[in-house]
């Protein structure tokens, strides 16, 4: 798959944190410099609010593409929210990705990001797609995640045609229950529909002239 990327828009305070959690994941691999790069790729809240900037998510999902053994306690870091509240950022080691609904390529497709602390030579960092994360939100499907996959389609980061095919494409290694999964993909193509239409009607209303002075 290949899609322009999608501008980026974290918060700066949430950015500071998130890729101090990943400069302690790199150090992690050890001092000897890999073969070739580590991947980490992120899924679920975290990679929602890069590409949004909405819905500040705790924990960081994400899947590290080796044998590399993360001290929890050293993958959390403080920070200060917009709103000036203190929050905490975590790396969630328990994180598995086993029953999601994955496409084959979505690991390889994903956006690498560059991050100041983190060699990119030993860790990539990369965000699933929009895409590909609306597809990962479909076997669990609860409220939050019918509502990130909303979000992205408001953004204009989803086309239903194109999450039912991607959806579809991914059904084969899927591990649970077919038919359930079925009804979300259908479902979640028309939330995507239906915030597509939202947006063309909002766009082809003329906009009010500024009253004279």
């Amino acid at each position: 798959m290949t899609a322009k990327s999608p501008p980026l828009r974290p918060d700066p305070e949430y950015l500071q944190a998130f890729a101090t959690i990943m400069s302690r994941v790199e150090k992690a691999l050890g001092a000897k410099r890999p073969a070739k790069p580590v991947t980490a790729c992120v899924a679920g809240g975290a990679a929602l609010h890069f590409y949004t900037g909405t819905r500040i998510s705790k924990d960081i999902n994400a899947r590290v593409m080796a044998r590399v053994l993360l001290d929890p306690q050293d993958l959390q870091v403080a920070y200060r929210g917009e709103d000036g509240h203190a929050r905490l950022l975590y790396f969630d080691t328990q994180y598995n990705d086993s029953f999601a609904l994955l496409h084959q390529h979505a690991y390889d497709d994903a956006l690498p990001i560059p991050l100041e602390g983190v060699d990119a030579r030993r860790l990539v960092v990369k965000l699933l797609r929009p895409l590909d994360l609306a597809v990962s939100k479909l076997a669990r499907f609860s409220e939050q995640d019918q509502l990130d996959i909303r979000t992205l389609a408001q953004e204009g980061l989803l086309e239903a045609t194109k999450l039912r095919s991607r959806a579809l494409e991914a059904l084969p290694d899927y591990v649970g229950n077919l038919d359930r999964i079925k009804t979300s993909i259908d479902i979640a193509c028309r939330l995507v529909a239906a915030a597509a239409a939202r947006q063309q009607v909002s766009s082809r209303r003329p906009r009010t002239k500024a009253a004279k002075k």
